[in-house]
Parts: structure tokens; sequence; C-alpha cells
């Protein structure tokens, strides 16, 4: 019969008992140990206690941490560590406590009657011989049930993805559709045209190229995963100007259902440290938000607020539905979208990318709502200081 060996973790060694050319050994025992201090001095004491015992006995103790080698522990039903289990001769046997010497001279008269009745009648018991086989079973079925979840999340992503691909190309339909018709009519009609119609048909061209870009620009970086991070380019600016350039920008947005905007910027807030593109893209966001879920009239509020000496919070606010009290979490979660918005426009991933830019910059970012009363989001940002400025310099 050929020896089998465990692959034994890194630092512990595996004690083989018989001497050179003494062949298969009478005796294999397998010492599960967790990884205390205390841990060597009993492998020690075992191994001394079976060499006294077993002197000219072949013997093969082996060491296996169980935090290394859990399908092990499984497989021989390990309940409690330290424990030494007789694997040959049959029949197999478990001792656990911390008194394993003592019960290994307990049971060592009835191993040794056993390994005498194995010797003069040999049997066919295959079983020692195929424990690694039996390991590495188990490691195999763990692997395999590793793989079948990540080719789920695989075949999860790709239907994501290819979802995506189809409601984007629906979607860039209309917008691209205005801005063509906007330029044609400037093409065909422009020596036709007063200088407030030139205006305003390069201002839908403009508004409907600024959508498409926010699209295309929220699904590439929602193809990059949660856990890409992202890069920040950070400095000081005002963000009661950026609020009003992006009201400004979105006029238009408002303008389509009749709604109207309520500011409270005031004009004294510090500068705030963080990359500028990145947060017009979150006010972006949470304004067409806004204007999707208000009703025709409405009235939208964009507030900004020196919340601490540290921290600037801006808040968009909107009179629409609500939110319900068990989805206010999930909201942020990639790819949710309430099932009453399932025929709404959009992809589900415009509010995690909120959530990851503004935790990209220490902030924090949440939502108020009462159910047929409206929602407010609310964002922080950090307040720029001299130190920063000269730490990045």
């Amino acid at each position: 019969m050929t020896q089998q060996f465990f692959p034994l973790p890194s630092g512990v060694q595996d004690f083989s008992l018989s001497k050179p050319g003494e062949g298969t050994p009478g005796l294999k025992l397998l010492l599960f140990i967790d990884p205390r201090p205390s841990a060597q001095e009993l492998i020690q004491q075992a191994r001394t206690r079976l060499e006294q015992l077993g002197s000219g006995l072949a013997m093969e103790l082996e060491v296996v941490d169980v935090s290394e080698k859990p399908y092990l522990v499984e497989h021989f039903k390990v309940v409690v560590t330290p424990a030494l289990v007789k694997i040959q001769p049959d029949p197999r046997q478990t001792l656990a406590g911390s008194n394993l010497v003592s019960l290994i001279e307990h049971w060592w008269p009835h191993w040794l009657r056993d390994w005498v009745e194995r010797e003069r009648a040999p049997s066919c018991n295959l079983e020692a011989d195929s424990i690694n086989a039996s390991a590495q079973m188990l490691c195999l079925s763990d692997e395999l049930f590793e793989l079948q979840r990540e080719q789920e999340e695989l075949r999860q992503q790709l239907h994501f993805k290819d979802r995506i691909l189809a409601m984007l190309a629906h979607d860039l339909r209309s917008p691209l559709t205005v801005a063509s018709i906007a330029l044609e009519t400037l093409e065909l009609n422009g020596d036709r045209l007063s200088p407030e119609q030139m205006a305003q048909m390069l201002r839908y061209a403009r508004t409907q190229v600024k959508t498409m870009d926010r699209m295309i620009t929220d699904i590439l970086q929602a193809g990059q995963g949660s856990s890409t991070e992202f890069t920040i380019d950070a400095h000081q600016f005002d963000i009661v100007n950026l609020c009003a350039q992006t009201l400004q920008d979105m006029r238009d947005r408002f303008a389509g259902k009749q709604q109207s905007v309520e500011c409270d910027l005031p004009s004294g807030l510090p500068l705030v440290y963080a990359d500028e593109q990145r947060i017009r893209q979150v006010l972006v966001n949470l304004l067409d938000n806004a204007s999707k879920y208000t009703p025709v009239g409405g009235v939208i509020q964009l507030r900004a607020l020196h919340r601490t000496s540290q921290k600037i919070e801006v808040s968009v606010c909107d009179n629409g539905p609500g939110i319900p009290a068990e989805n206010r979490d999930r909201i942020f979660e990639d790819q949710f979208r309430l099932k009453r918005d399932e025929a709404q426009e959009g992809y589900g991933i415009g509010l995690s990318l909120c959530r990851r830019i503004i935790r990209a910059h220490y902030g924090q970012i949440g939502v108020e709502s009462t159910p047929g009363g409206g929602s407010c989001f609310h964002f922080t940002l950090p307040v720029f200081t001299h130190k920063r400025s000269d730490s990045a310099a």
C-alpha cells in the first residue's frame, strides 16, 4: 500500500514516526489543531508519547490546521480542537480535549490490539488510502460552487449590459433627433431666422448633446463596476456658482414640464474642495430625477448650507410620489429600480453613481421622503482649507 500524505499548512511539520525502510505505517493519526501558541507544545507532547509507546511500530502522525483545511474538519466531523483522529487501523476513532496525551495512553492497548488483528487478517478497507482523494473531492466541490456563483454573477452582468445597451440605443434616439432637427434648421434656414430663433435652435442642440453625453458617461462609469475607485481631480470652487450653472443648463428640462425651481443658495458659503465635474454629474442626476417625479407645474427646491465647519450640505427636493420606507437605502444600489418605475425612462444607475462619487469625496448622501409628500436628497462635501491647498501643491 502506497503512503498518502496530506499537504500541511505552512509552518506545521509532518511527523513520520516510522523508521526508513519500515514500509507502510501500522498506525495513522491526524492531529487537528487551531493556531494557538500552545499548539506546538501539544504537538511535541503527543509526538514524544507516541514514540515512547510505539517503539518499534511504524506510525505516522500528521498535523492539520483547522483554519487552513476546513474541508478535512468537515470530512472527519471534528467538533472541537485539539482532536486526534485514528484513521488506521480500523475502526476510526476520535479523541478530543486538552488531555489528549492521557487519552492516548488509555486507548493505546486497544489500538495495538487492532493493529495485531489487522496484521493477522488484512482487510480490504481502502478508506485510509482514499483520504487524499476525499479531501480533493471536497476542495473541488467548493471550487465548483464558487465557479457556479461567479458564472451566475457574470450572467447577470451580461444581461444587465444587454438591457442597458438596448435602452441606451432607444433613449439616445430622441435627443439625437431633436439635435439633428435643430442643426438642420440652422443649416437650411439660417439666413431666414431671427437672432432669437437661431439662439433657440443652438440651445436645443446644445441641451440635447449634453443629455446624450450624460447618458453615455453614466453607462461607461456603471460598466466599470461598483468596486472600481473614481479618479478624483479635486480643487477649490464655488458650489453656489456650480449650482447656478447647472440650473441654467437644465432650464429647458424644467420648462418642458412647466416646473419652477426655488433656490436657497447663500452667497457667503465657503469654497468646497472637490472634483467639479463629478459634482456637476451628481447635481444633474439629482435634478433630473426631481424633474422626472415632480408633476407638471410642480416645484423643485435646491438648497445649500454650511452644515459644519468642515462640511457643506446640498439638498435637492421634489414634490413627487415619494419613496417607500423599505426602499430608501436600496435606491442607491446598482441596477435597483422601484417597481412603479420599471416603465419609466432610465437605467437604475444614476443614484448608485451619485453615491460612489460622494463617497469618493469622503462625503455622505441620503434621502428623506414621505409617501405622497415628495423626496429630499442631501449630500455633503468637504470645505476648502489652506491646509489642503498646501498639501495638494
